[in-house]
């Protein structure tokens, strides 16, 4: 039918009696029918800049102006809490230790948890300060105690996001207050997110709705989350929220459902509904359109590693990160291949958490994502009796 449809219209073009444009219409109604719902998208409305991800992939799942620089208010302490967790992990800080409070820290003005100069404070809830209640003041007792002062914490702040590739992000604080050349953009926001969510633990704090400081003395301290979706969106359980009188209303969210991590930012709301209201409808956007599987776990072992100078014979190689596929709800997932791909100019020694490697997660073909591969413990040269020992078996086998 439609063959004779078009054998008319050409027969008509050619007559004269129907004007070319007419049949160029028509293809032009079939590859309008072909454009994706994501072209057809209009979320985050009220908000300056969005951009919506999958944490495991880094996929893409909406932006609005993503790489525009706007003032991020106190979702920089994003970047303050990946330096924390990273100190945490390098044995720098402990939970358990106590910090003190210096006279600059105590005297931070904006969000703040009213530490007192010369107060002790254990870093696990200085941590709950920032992260819940988002605490200027704890926000800088821990940069002291962690780069010695708060100059130098803003260099390893700035330091990092270069490491990230983050070329539109500038920091000249660790809190977020107001500042000349204090910038970031959503996209590099969501790329700090997905960088502190490698450290799982964070959304014990992050996603803490409410709790006490100092409990059960005359200054306890009632902590209320500034991120109202961790009680009122299923599944939300971070990261930070913003605001200044500049920056306007600022959220970057995450939320897990079955195995899928989303990162959702939004900056530049006019008041906390509306900005809740884009994060909302973004969350509900990646849940309803979107599914993932998972196909390796955080630290876990995928392959070993072996070199003949090393004092371990035989070394762990593990995912740095979860490891996921995405697709759309429906789609069938078919070709799907994923290659181990090790480093040849690896020298030693070798620290914990070092690259070595990345797997590579293909389809027909087209390489989807790169997760680095890195190596599960200190590996230091071995000895010389180390050496001596395994040549000498090496030389045994061979005869």
């Amino acid at each position: 039918m439609k063959k004779t449809i078009l054998l008319l219209a050409f027969l008509l073009v050619f007559s004269g009696v129907l004007p070319v444009n007419m049949m160029a219409e028509e293809n032009t109604a079939e590859q309008n029918k072909e454009q994706t719902s994501e072209d057809q998208l209009n979320l985050a409305e009220n908000s300056q800049s969005a951009i919506l991800l999958e944490r495991d992939t880094g996929k893409i799942l909406y932006e609005k102006d993503a790489h525009k620089q706007l003032p991020p208010a106190s979702m920089t302490k994003i970047m303050t809490m990946i330096l924390i967790m990273e100190a945490l992990d390098e044995g720098k800080i402990t939970l358990d230790e106590k910090v003190r409070v210096s006279d600059y820290a105590a005297s931070m003005g904006g969000s703040q948890i009213f530490l007192e100069a010369g107060e002790e404070m254990k870093v696990q809830d200085l941590l709950m300060g920032v992260a819940v209640a988002s605490g200027n003041d704890a926000s800088v007792a821990l940069a002291e105690r962690i780069a010695g002062s708060e100059q130098a914490f803003v260099k390893m702040m700035n330091d990092k996001a270069r490491q990230l590739g983050l070329e539109n992000t500038r920091f000249q604080n660790p809190t977020g207050l107001p500042a000349e050349g204090h910038f970031s953009t959503a996209y590099d926001m969501a790329v700090m997110a997905k960088e502190l969510l490698k450290h799982e633990e964070i959304t014990e704090y992050t996603g803490t709705y409410d709790g006490y400081l100092r409990e059960g003395t005359e200054d306890e301290f009632w902590l209320v989350n500034t991120n109202k979706l961790v009680k009122f969106y299923p599944g939300v359980d971070g990261l930070k929220t913003g605001y200044t009188s500049e920056a306007k209303y600022c959220l970057t969210a995450t939320a897990k459902k079955n195995d899928m991590r989303v990162v959702a930012v939004v900056l530049g709301a006019d008041t906390t509904k509306k900005r809740n209201s884009d994060v909302t409808q973004m969350l509900d956007y990646a849940f309803n359109h979107f599914d993932t599987k998972q196909l390796f776990k955080s630290n876990q072992p995928v392959s070993k590693l072996s070199l003949l100078k090393a004092a371990n014979e035989s070394i762990d190689v593990v995912t740095e990160e979860p490891i996921s596929l995405i697709y759309k709800k429906g789609e069938p997932l078919e070709n799907i291949d994923t290659n181990v791909v090790m480093q040849e100019d690896i020298t030693l020694p070798l620290k914990m958490g070092d690259k070595v490697g990345k797997v590579e997660i293909v389809h027909n073909g087209k390489v989807l994502s790169e997760t680095p591969l890195i190596v599960k413990e200190n590996v230091d040269h071995a000895g010389y009796w180390q050496l001596f020992k395994r040549t000498f078996h090496a030389m045994l086998k061979k005869q």
